[in-house]
């Protein structure tokens, strides 16, 4: 007994040890799996799907400028918020593209962007891959488990991170104004 006790405190604090981060949902805290990846740092490869449920790589954008727009759910307030705030100020800013990541289904990615007249972004969905656990966006507790946090990550064309934002609580909007600042560099 005495040695499952041991055990289990250390897997305890070894998650803690790894990075686990914390952010708030209306002001409660809620864990991530970890931290963002660090800027200057090669941005970690990934796989998701489209609305056409193809799959989608970082690759597939090599040698652009790529916002990545990381939300829990397009059918919230905030979440749709962040993608027509992306989709009407980047849809001019050369050689860059903003990939809104959820873990929606393709179908209600397509549909929202169809109903809301979308065009200048790419919405890809994480529901079968590991993304949120290799950008450390995806909540490990509350009602939220296994969706994203609200997060911004900008890459350059060669691959690296060159901004990244973990919102310190997921009920508010991104810092808009920063991220595409980083592009413009």
């Amino acid at each position: 007994m005495l040695s499952k006790i041991i055990y289990s405190t250390m897997l305890f604090f070894s998650v803690l040890a790894f990075g686990q981060n914390t952010v708030l949902m209306g002001g409660k805290p809620v864990h991530t799996y970890a931290k963002l990846p660090a800027v200057n740092k090669a941005a970690p490869k990934f796989t998701l799907t489209d609305v056409a449920m193809k799959d989608q790589t970082l690759d597939s954008y090599k040698g652009k400028y790529v916002i990545l727009n990381i939300f829990p759910s397009v059918d919230t307030g905030v979440c749709s918020a962040s993608v027509h705030h992306f989709n009407e100020d980047t849809g001019n800013i050369p050689n860059t593209v903003v990939l809104c990541i959820s873990k929606d289904l393709p179908f209600a990615q397509k549909r929202f962007c169809g109903a809301e007249g979308i065009k200048n972004v790419v919405m890809l969905s994480d529901f079968r891959s590991d993304f949120g656990k290799t950008y450390g966006v995806e909540i490990t507790d509350s009602a939220m488990k296994g969706l994203l946090s609200r997060a911004v990550v900008v890459i350059d064309p060669s691959g690296k991170i060159i901004y990244e934002e973990q919102v310190a609580d997921i009920s508010q909007e991104p810092n808009y104004e920063a991220a595409i600042a980083a592009v413009k560099k």
